[in-house]
């Protein structure tokens, strides 16, 4: 199978330079994107303004450190709304919606809108350093990690950079002599790029989320599918997804270099030109000279951290696009044995009267709590926060033959209840009506309470946290010290 229509052979160097000194540039939002973009346009001469829709002590101090620099800042709403006059360029953070004011102004204005990933593109020099990238609904970070750590073990100079939470725009204007990138995008940073052309990318899956920022299903996939555009080496897709449109589907209306491959990954026996694992071995069907008759070995399943199916996953996407850069097998085998999963990410905190206790607190949508669940046979399920428009009917379908028990917590339980009334009605559930949050100590005695020895108590709210915590991470903090309590 192609990777889609073809286009004439080319560099993966930046589009036509853009020249940005003495240009009324305005960069919309602050934080981890916002702060360096305005602080790189500032340095290369341009005229910057910030603009920012929140105006709270952290905004004002970050505005303050901007404006010492000779950088205007706007703060709150109404200031993020107008376009600044003489604006030639807008800079926006990922997370500003399409529908803001602000770009509508631009676009009737004539003026284009670039991402923070945009900009670092056509900031790269000449000889900078090519791009494996990842996107997907659930496991970026996770893939990324591991790809960097592969392309480590292959002595390569390589950093994980985008939606990770490590400026690309850092990466790409630092001193480090990188010799390959592993990057991660999100669906809003792809939305707002337009001229990237990455070395090789990745899809791992597509599930319904933040369709309210885009619009639609079909909508949210388009922009992840523009990660494959003009990819030069190989188009990598999950060849196990049944959901519509697939990663492959992706992969066939993709506008790519020619002899750009589609390279699959399978949790089963990999036919030609795929990645997939035999006997608890993960092997490679696609990179080796004989594709039809023989298959290299890459690493054991016991090699992958945790060995649970969508990590498998993960490590079968990572490893199919460091092979695609050259990575010797060794190296994969390496790299996976080194990687170090990130915390509250189907995390194993303790066992407490042979009752197992797992922290995956990043499952903030029900695609992701599927495959947590996925992973353990018999489950106290501890779910709930912030649904964000998410239907649980096929979640709780799905898993309702594992589960031991579910305790509810947050804003949006009643959907969870809900559902699990329709398709798991002999289920106990306790449904915690306190959304402080002490809850997650009373939500961890009672699952306690409903466990028997030999299950697993497992956090995977299918929800975001922010009704109840910070963030995802505090959620899992708070869950693990309950835990540790208990086992005191």
């Amino acid at each position: 199978m192609g990777c889609g229509q073809v286009t004439a052979p080319e560099t993966s160097q930046p589009p036509e330079p853009y020249r940005f000194r003495g240009r009324h540039i305005t960069v919309a939002g602050l934080g981890v994107s916002g702060l360096p973009a305005a602080r790189a346009l500032h340095g290369l001469g341009a005229h910057v303004t910030v603009v920012n829709d929140g105006d709270d002590d952290r905004a004002r101090t970050q505005a303050a450190g901007l404006e010492e620099l000779g950088i205007t800042v706007r703060l709150g709403e109404q200031a993020a709304s107008i376009l600044p006059e003489g604006t030639e360029l807008v800079v926006t953070a990922p997370g500003w919606k399409p529908g803001k004011p602000l770009f509508a102004a631009a676009e009737q204005a004539g003026v284009p809108i670039w991402g923070d990933v945009e900009l670092a593109w056509r900031l790269r020099g000449q000889g900078a350093p090519p791009w494996l990238a990842v996107t997907g609904t659930n496991g970026k970070t996770t893939t990324v990690r591991m790809l960097a750590s592969i392309l480590g073990a292959a002595g390569l100079r390589t950093a994980a950079v985008g939606n990770i939470g490590v400026s690309l725009l850092d990466a790409v204007l630092g001193d480090e002599p990188y010799d390959v990138l592993a990057v991660e995008l999100s669906s809003y940073q792809l939305h707002w790029s337009s001229s990237v052309r990455a070395h090789s990318a990745a899809v791992l899956n597509l599930a319904p989320d933040h369709l309210d920022w885009h619009g639609s299903m079909e909508a949210y996939a388009a922009d992840k599918g523009r990660v494959y555009e003009g990819n030069r080496i190989a188009c990598v897709y999950n060849a196990d997804a049944t959901d519509k449109p697939s990663t492959e589907d992706l992969v066939r209306e993709a506008d790519v270099q020619e002899g750009c491959r589609a390279v699959g990954f399978t949790l089963g026996t990999p036919g030609p030109s795929q990645l997939g694992v035999v006997d608890g071995i993960l092997v490679d069907r696609a990179f080796v000279e004989d594709r039809q008759g023989s298959a290299r070995e890459l690493a054991e399943v016991a090699d992958v951290d945790p060995p649970a199916p969508h990590n498998i996953a993960n490590a079968l996407a990572a490893a199919a696009l460091a092979r695609a850069y050259g990575v010797p097998a060794a190296a994969v085998r390496d790299g996976l044995r080194a990687f170090t999963p990130d915390a509250h990410r189907i995390a194993h905190v303790a066992d407490v009267d042979e009752v197992a206790w797992v922290d995956d607190s990043k499952a903030t949508n029900t695609h992701a709590a599927q495959a947590s669940l996925a992973a353990y046979e018999s489950i106290v399920w501890i779910a709930g926060g912030l649904a964000k428009g998410a239907v649980f009917d096929e979640l709780v379908a799905g898993s309702a033959k594992r589960l031991r028990g579910v305790v509810l917590i947050g804003a949006d339980r009643a959907l969870i209840r809900e559902a699990l009334a329709r398709h798991a009605p002999e289920v106990p559930v306790v449904d915690l009506a306190r959304t402080d949050t002490g809850a997650m100590l009373q939500a961890v005695q009672e699952a306690k309470r409903l466990a028997r020895p030999g299950d697993t108590v497992l956090l995977a709210p299918a929800c975001a946290s922010m009704d109840m915590f910070a963030n995802y991470n505090r959620r899992g903090e708070a869950f693990a010290q309950a835990v540790r309590e208990l086992g005191a």
